[in-house]
C-alpha cells in the first residue's frame, strides 16, 4: 500500500494557517495465492484451482467477493474463455473448516460471494475448470487466468493469477479397417492401421513405437507399406505364427496442427498421421 498524507487548515478571522503534514502507511491485513494442482493440461482436462486468503489482522473481514476470468482472452472483437466451471466443484473452508457453499454465478467469468475471512484466520476456495474447445494447446502457449478479490473493507483489490501450458506430448491413437471385409478363401484382404496424434510433438524414433498384431486367420505372403513406403521384413518388422510387429522406431507419427475457426474461435485440431497397410492371402 502507498503512504498517504493528510494536513489540517486552521481558519480564523479571516487568516488561515495550516498545520504540519502527516505520513502514515496502510497495511494490508489480507494476502492470496492461487495455485493449480497439476502444470499441464490436454483439451478436456479437469484443472483444480486453489485461492487461499489470509487474515493477518485482528478484525475480520467478512462479504468479500471474487471474480475469477478463467482465462478470457481477446479474439476479433470478442472474448474467448478457455476454462469452463464445473458446476457444483466449489468447496470453501474458514480455518480448515467445510462451510456451505456462498453465491456463485458464472455471469462474467467466475464470481463467489460472501467470502468471510476471521480475525487471524484463513478462508481457502477450491473449484474445478475445464479446458474447454477455446484453450490453446500449441508449444508455447498457455492459459493465465486471473482472480480478484474484493470488498467495501478493502482499500484496493487483490489481485492473484495462474499460469498453465499445455501437455508437450504426443496424444496418439488408432484405428484399423479391413478390406473387403468378405473374401473367398485363398483370396487376398488389407489390413489397413490409421495413428493419429492430436498431440502438439511428434513422435520420433527414440519414442519406440511399435504396432503389434495376431492375425487370425493367419495371412500368408504379407507386404507391407506405411505411408505409401513398402516395408521389409526383418529390418522393418518381424512376422511370425500369424504374429505382426513393427520394429522400434520405423512408425512415426507427425504432430498435430491447430487453426482457430475465424467465426467461433473454436480450436480445430487436424490430427497428424500414418498409415500403414498389410496385405495378405488367408
Amino acid at each position: 500500500m502507498p503512504a498517504f498524507t493528510n494536513q489540517a487548515t486552521l481558519t480564523f478571522n479571516d487568516t488561515q494557517t495550516n498545520s504540519n503534514i502527516v505520513t502514515g502507511n496502510i497495511t494490508e491485513a489480507l494476502s492470496a495465492s492461487k495455485n493449480a494442482v497439476v502444470s499441464t493440461y490436454t483439451r478436456g482436462d479437469t484443472i483444480t484451482y486453489v485461492i487461499n486468503i489470509v487474515n493477518s489482522s485482528q478484525v475480520a473481514y467478512n462479504a468479500l467477493a471474487l471474480n475469477d476470468d478463467l482465462g478470457a482472452y481477446p479474439f476479433g472483437t470478442g472474448t474467448l474463455t478457455p476454462l469452463t466451471y464445473i458446476e457444483g466443484s466449489l468447496n470453501y473452508y474458514v480455518n480448515g473448516v467445510l462451510q456451505p457453499t456462498p453465491a456463485v454465478t458464472t455471469d462474467d467469468g467466475l464470481t463467489v460471494s460472501g467470502i468471510n475471512v476471521p480475525a487471524g484466520g484463513n478462508a481457502l476456495i477450491i473449484y474445478e475448470a475445464e479446458a474447454n474447445s477455446f484453450a490453446p494447446l500449441g508449444v508455447g502457449d498457455s492459459i493465465t487466468n486471473t482472480a480478484t478479490i474484493s470488498g467495501e473493507a478493502l482499500i484496493e483489490p487483490i489481485t492473484v493469477t495462474e499460469t498453465v501450458t499445455p501437455e508437450a506430448s504426443p496424444q496418439l491413437s488408432i484405428t484399423k479397417s479391413l478390406s473387403p471385409t468378405t473374401v473367398f478363401e485363398n483370396g487376398e484382404i488389407t489390413y489397413t492401421f490409421v495413428i493419429q496424434n492430436t498431440g502438439n510433438t511428434p513422435t520420433v524414433a527414440t519414442d519406440s513405437l511399435t504396432v503389434t498384431d495376431t492375425f487370425d486367420p493367419i495371412l500368408r505372403n504379407i507386404t507391407v507399406t506405411y505411408n505409401g513406403e513398402a516395408l521389409t521384413e526383418g529390418t522393418d518388422y518381424t512376422y511370425e505364427n500369424g504374429v505382426f510387429t513393427t520394429v522400434n522406431g520405423v512408425i512415426t507419427v507427425p504432430a498435430a496442427t491447430y487453426t482457430r475457426d475465424p467465426a467461433t474461435g473454436n480450436l480445430v485440431i487436424t490430427p497428424g498421421v500414418s498409415v500403414l497397410t498389410v496385405t495378405g492371402t488367408v
